[in-house]
């Protein structure tokens, strides 16, 4: 399969036992699958499957939203929070299929009119050397009170900047009740958001170990 076919399309299930070679069929409820391109860790044996939400068809990323949507439908949701960059759009997705009429976009780029007290600095797997904040704008603030916040990734995996999200809204006094995501990978964030929120995920994404004829989850 070509580079450009990953992730472009969903197909019938069961996935296919390990190992796997290039890619990793991700299980989606109702058992149809999505397969993700490895992505090996430098220095290691190791690699990740990768979920890049911008570069999905319209088709894949509707059906992600969807199917998160419906995750989320039992914490009785009334706003939606996105999550930069690839959060916004999913984020988007979720709260019209929630038959919300918007949602509310968090954001990495400081317009004038902000205040950096309402900020938290900003660290991701994909963004390691850190350096940025998160932002929510002033005049959103008054969307928050009373609602029941869900907020929204595409994909959770050490879960730092879902914290730094968490401890934004925090701040402005919004009751997030749900963390939610496409791709839910590995177990490292369970110790950042256990205990603190409620996690949703439309599919798990584990950590690959290579071996005889390509990788196989580890554990």
């Amino acid at each position: 399969m070509a580079p450009e076919d990953f992730w472009q399309k969903i197909e019938p299930g069961p996935p296919p036992l390990p190992p796997y070679v290039g890619r990793f069929p991700a299980a989606l409820p109702g058992g149809e699958v999505l397969w993700l391109p490895l992505r090996p860790l430098e220095g290691t044996a190791t690699a990740l499957a990768s979920l890049i939400l911008n570069q999905a068809s319209f088709a894949v990323a509707g059906r992600l939203a969807a199917l998160l949507a419906e995750a989320l439908r039992p914490h009785g949701v009334s706003r939606v929070v996105g999550l930069p960059t690839l959060g916004l759009g999913l984020a988007a997705g979720v709260a019209e299929a929630l038959g919300h009429g918007r949602y509310l976009p968090l954001g990495t780029s400081r317009k004038f009119w902000y205040d950096e007290a309402l900020s938290e600095p900003l660290r991701s797997v994909t963004s390691p050397g850190g350096g940025k904040r998160l932002y929510i704008d002033p005049r959103m603030l008054p969307l928050l009170e009373g609602a029941r916040v869900a907020v929204i990734d595409d994909a959770v995996s050490t879960g730092t900047s879902m914290v730094a999200a968490l401890d934004l809204l925090d701040k402005v006094g919004a009751q997030v009740v749900v963390a939610g995501a496409a791709m839910l990978q590995t177990e490292r964030w369970q110790p950042a958001l256990a205990g603190r929120v409620a996690v949703e995920g439309v599919f798990h994404s584990p950590l690959l170990e290579a071996g005889p004829g390509g990788y196989a989850p580890v554990g």
